[in-house]
């Protein structure tokens, strides 16, 4: 979907009428090198807590770039609190999980290590980074939090109270996932994703016993661990979510 304003960027400023805001050596290169924009020239501004702006372009230099705030465009908005607890996959799919996730609406991602996790770590900077860029391109208010990567044991334990676990069981053990979002909505909510060769029997009996749990089915197909994620997100976001409401139109 094309945004009104193409160029959008995400910073850590506080976005406030007549405050200025000065963007980074990294941003700033972006905005000079590659968009080949000028000062004058308009972009959006948003850092998931007010709102989103348009912003012009006053100073452009190689290491750094200043702006002022002209309106704003949208005002903060509420948006699903919904986790992706997922077991790491390899480099490229790790990305494009991070980018689509965002995408979807997530509010974090979390990478947690099952027995039969083959990634043995995280590179929790650059899903970041991929997190910040896809929220920049999708028209997003925020960038999802990014979680420290830990054990699966380690997180159910320190599992929030109130918080549902949605749990993907690739054995076929869970109720379709359609029918677990409209029997019972609540207002966190976190997806489960296990690695590319399933849980275990002893992590999928476990799960099953916990309060928070509910197992779900994607149906009679075998998922990648990556397309598994995106399928339960998507199923979500149409029968419990935010894709149950109108797109919010821009104030041009």
């Amino acid at each position: 979907m094309a945004s009104l304003y193409q160029t959008r960027l995400h910073t850590g400023e506080s976005l406030q009428p007549g405050q200025p805001v000065a963007l980074p050596k990294e941003q700033a290169h972006y905005l000079r090198s590659v968009l080949r924009l000028t000062p004058g020239d308009k972009v959006a501004l948003f850092n998931g807590r007010d709102g989103e702006w348009l912003a012009e372009i006053v100073e452009l230099g190689k290491s750094a770039a200043l702006l002022t705030l002209a309106r704003q465009l949208r005002p903060q908005a509420d948006e699903p609190d919904l986790w992706l607890v997922f077991a790491p996959v390899k480099h490229a799919r790790i990305d494009f999980l991070a980018e689509k996730a965002t995408e979807l609406g997530v509010s974090a991602l979390w990478p947690v290590f099952t027995q039969r996790t083959n990634v043995s770590r995280v590179n929790e900077d650059r899903l970041r980074a991929n997190a910040i860029e896809a929220a920049e391109q999708s028209e997003r208010l925020t960038v999802p939090m990014v979680m420290a990567a830990t054990k699966l044991e380690a997180a159910l334990a320190s599992w929030p109270a109130g918080r549902r676990l949605i749990v993907c069981d690739e054995t076929g053990g869970g109720i379709p996932v359609a029918q677990a979002l409209s029997d019972n909505v609540v207002s966190g909510n976190a997806v489960l994703i296990g690695p590319e060769g399933g849980f275990t029997e002893t992590e999928l009996d476990g799960l099953r016993k916990l309060p928070f749990v509910t197992a779900v089915s994607l149906g009679p197909r075998v998922l990648r661990a990556d397309t598994a994620a995106l399928a339960a997100l998507a199923c979500f976001q149409a029968v419990a979510g935010d894709w149950r409401q109108e797109r919010p139109a821009f104030k041009g």
